[in-house]
């Protein structure tokens, strides 16, 4: 009766495997552990997560030598971004068996990359960094209008290295001037890479054309996008 009893509760063979139960080496049956996907979610949120950390910012650690860590990194980010939605995409294979939740890592990793490839990433960035330092960039140019700061790089007149406490408003500390008739341009920076590149924004001078700030001189500037009334953002 005992033995009658536990069989007709616990399946055999082929029937016991479909219905989720396994038999232990001592004889005793058990109901089989469902696969789980949540490390692979959480990996693949990790990879996404960085991956578009490192899209986002990558233009304010273009500054050198962030520039030369960076062109290292982004190509590194790229290859665990595409080995992670290869292997995501692998795991389309189990939803039959194992359900509709290994379809989740393919989902995030398929999202980060439309994200990638239409969220305008950096323009967050840059408005987000322009209304954040608007007011202490102002206060620094109304400085530099009557005469409180001026130029202190001996190696270039038109730099001014900032205090430490303002250094974080343009890339490497520095901010580039010209004083001429219509007032003061004064260009804070959000990257300055090699070969003499750099992007920031500008501020005009009332009456003043940020084509003529003196950086332009020998070529227009590649990027010109208006955000204030005497701000422009620029790139050379």
């Amino acid at each position: 009766m005992v033995n009658g009893a536990l069989n007709a509760v616990f399946p055999r063979g082929r029937a016991a495997r479909m219905a989720g139960v396994e038999t232990t080496a001592s004889g005793l049956q058990t109901a089989a552990a469902k696969p789980s996907v949540r490390a692979g979610v959480l990996a693949a949120v990790i990879v996404c997560l960085v991956t578009l950390s490192i899209a986002t910012f990558e233009m304010s650690m273009g500054d050198f030598p962030s520039a030369v860590v960076i062109m290292g990194i982004v190509p590194l980010a790229a290859l665990l971004f595409f080995a992670c939605l290869l292997w995501s995409a692998s795991q389309l294979f189990r939803i039959r068996r194992d359900g509709a939740k290994f379809a989740l890592p393919f989902a995030i990793c398929a999202v980060t990359l439309l994200a990638l490839q239409y969220a305008p990433l950096q323009q967050i960035y840059l408005s987000q960094n322009f209304w954040r330092y608007r007011a202490d960039r102002i206060r620094i140019v109304e400085r530099c209008e009557n005469g409180e700061l001026q130029p202190n790089v001996d190696y270039n007149k038109n730099l001014i290295a900032l205090s430490r406490r303002d250094a974080h408003m343009s890339a490497g500390g520095d901010i580039v001037i010209e004083d001429v008739d219509e007032g003061v341009y004064v260009l804070f920076l959000t990257s300055r890479g090699l070969k003499h590149y750099f992007s920031g924004f500008l501020r005009v001078p009332p009456n003043g054309d940020p084509k003529k700030f003196f950086e332009f001189a020998d070529k227009p500037p590649t990027q010109l996008e208006r955000y204030d009334k005497e701000w422009w953002f620029v790139a050379n």
